[in-house]
């Protein structure tokens, strides 16, 4: 099995069989978030507290596809309910976008962390990981059927077009949706920016306001290519 993006070859082990086994054919948002709970995919659901999957409307016309869940996320079961989805929320109303009117997801969907004390520190997935998750980000984008996928971050972008890309090079574009290798081939178009946990380590530093204004840039963008 080609590592998503190719590069190094990701291929199927005991332990990261993928996710196709457990995603149904031709399902809603609904059951695919209720089959993702016995999923085993790979490793990452044991040490997790429990699958997140996604939120909002099965017929939106913009999917934003993050990295991962968080601790937080973790926790409660919902994406983009810690620090970088406060980040989010705000990028969205600036850019005259009801959080209500997207669906948000992430391309991988257990939290991959690494324990130090009693804290659970962010680690970023695997390719192996991203791969082994993808069928359901490809049954999502099928049943949404979104006017334009918004990939947020190196590892959602990898998912969302099926290849690695540099995120300075390609963001606030409106770009083809990829081939049968990309999540979004069923999509009509993509649209690549940062992750908005990038801008949570320029808090209260210098860049924050263009950080923040290049978000809400990329993510109007993305609204002007609905209409």
């Amino acid at each position: 099995m080609l590592a998503v993006g190719g590069g190094p070859v990701a291929r199927t082990t005991p332990d990261r069989p993928g996710a196709q086994e457990w995603v149904p054919e031709q399902a809603g948002t609904d059951a695919l978030g209720e089959a993702a709970h016995r999923c085993r995919g790979c490793e990452l659901w044991g040490p997790a507290t429990q699958v997140v999957f996604s939120s909002g409307p099965d017929d939106a016309d913009v999917v934003l596809v993050g990295e991962q869940p968080g601790d937080r996320e973790d926790r409660e079961g919902e994406p983009f309910v810690g620090p970088a989805g406060r980040v989010l929320a705000d990028a969205l109303e600036a850019a005259g976008i009801g959080r209500e009117r997207v669906y948000v997801t992430n391309a991988v969907k257990h939290f991959r962390f690494t324990e130090r004390g009693k804290r659970r520190l962010h680690k970023t997935p695997d390719v192996a990981h991203v791969r082994a998750c993808l069928p359901w980000l490809e049954a999502e984008v099928a049943a949404v059927r979104p006017r334009v996928v918004v990939a947020m971050g190196a590892t959602a972008a990898r998912a969302v077009l099926g290849r690695s890309v540099r995120i300075g090079e390609v963001r606030g574009r409106v770009l083809d949706p990829p081939g049968d290798a990309g999540a979004a081939h069923e999509a009509g178009a993509v649209v690549v920016t940062t992750h908005p946990s990038a801008l949570l380590r320029l808090r209260d530093r210098s860049g924050w306001d263009e950080a923040f204004d290049s978000l809400v840039s990329d993510l109007r963008t993305a609204a002007q290519a609905v209409v």
